[in-house]
């Protein structure tokens, strides 16, 4: 649904701005946005993208700790914020929204680091994203 993709760029750029700017996770109120744009993306899109920010802050510390379990030859403190914030966005749903398909998240996380990221950040964050899809849901690529 392109909405999610849309909700998904918000949370990011969120937590883009919280890792970079450390904007208390109470500020992050997507004020980049201008109010029409906010109102013509609709409530519920924003309860989803403040569902993912909050989750993701709630539960940084596992989220981190599941992503730094699978950098292959990567020191955390190396990875591009901008390809730390898709991980920590996308890992948290892994981990926690498991109503959502791996490959969806995988696949909205490429797009993501395409767009905003370095030429090779989709590749480093499929990479990591499907070893921690392996891990949580010990099954073959989908």
């Amino acid at each position: 649904m392109a909405s999610r993709r849309k909700g998904r760029i918000l949370a990011f750029q969120a937590l883009y701005s919280w890792e970079v700017l450390r904007v208390p996770p109470e500020r992050l109120d997507f004020s980049w946005v201008e109010a029409e744009k906010q109102a013509a993306l609709g409530e519920e899109l924003l309860t989803f993208s403040r569902l993912l920010v909050s989750g993701t802050i709630e539960h940084i510390n596992a989220v981190d700790k599941m992503i730094r379990s699978h950098l292959e030859h990567w020191d955390f403190s190396r990875v591009k914020r901008v390809d730390l914030a898709v991980l920590r966005m996308s890992t948290y749903t892994l981990m926690y929204q498991q109503e959502i398909p791996p490959s969806i998240v995988i696949n909205e996380a490429i797009g993501i680091s395409k767009e905003f990221g370095t030429d090779d950040s989709y590749r480093f964050v499929n990479g990591v994203l499907d070893s921690i899809r392996k891990t949580l849901h010990n099954s073959p690529a989908s």
